[in-house]
């Protein structure tokens, strides 16, 4: 297991979640004490948001080291981590190729999430060749194991994910890669949105899928 998950700089890896968090917030994809990052620093360490602390205001001290199977290995006083914890170790479990995941309430992509309109159809090349499909998952409570439980079946195949009337997960092999996958859904959201608006959403064809596979992921 350690040749499959080098060790992450621990004071390295908790500054890039403030930066992250930083940048969440400031672009509004999340309010207040919202939203939840974690990354995995090595086969059994997972380094997490405090619960009720804004992501635009933590420290690198702030954030809560967990074992794969949520024990606490070490925490800051009066601090827990995140309500929403089982859902990232869910995902490291399922996903062993990931070591970072970003949750937030990017507004537009959350909108399609709460009507319950998946994000899953080819309408953008980057869409076939960048992010992939953004299937919309029922609807869970958060907090508890039905949340997670309720990913498993999606998270083979996808990088992230609507979760009905909550918000998106996205998750990658980094920080950035986690933290630019939920950019990209929030702004394929938008322009999916503005071409509703304009009453036309011209979808690409299978032909067109097909030899945008061929040029960039053959």
């Amino acid at each position: 297991m350690s040749a499959t998950y080098p060790r992450w700089d621990e004071t390295e890896t908790r500054q890039g979640i403030c930066g992250v968090g930083q940048r969440l917030y400031d672009l509004f994809l999340i309010a207040g004490n919202d939203g939840n990052i974690s990354a995995r620093i090595s086969a059994d360490e997972v380094l997490i948001t405090p619960s009720g602390v804004s992501k635009g205001l933590m420290q690198p001290e702030d954030m809560i080291t967990l074992s794969l199977k949520g024990e606490i290995i070490a925490s800051p006083d009066k601090l827990r981590p995140s309500s929403e914890y089982r859902m990232h170790l869910t995902i490291y479990q399922h996903r062993p190729d990931v070591r970072a995941v970003v949750h937030a309430h990017p507004p537009v992509a959350t909108g399609f999430a709460v009507a319950g309109v998946a994000l899953d159809q080819p309408y953008l090349p980057e869409v076939v060749v960048r992010t992939g499909p953004t299937p919309l998952v029922p609807y869970a409570i958060p907090g508890g194991d039905e949340l997670p439980e309720s990913l498993v079946p999606y998270l083979q195949g996808h990088n992230a994910l609507l979760m009905g009337n909550h918000g998106v997960v996205a998750y990658g092999d980094s920080l950035l890669e986690a933290l630019f996958g939920l950019e990209t859904v929030e702004l394929n959201a938008k322009i999916y949105l503005t071409a509703l608006q304009l009453g036309n959403v011209n979808f690409l064809d299978a032909a067109q899928i097909q030899a945008l596979r061929a040029r960039y992921l053959g």
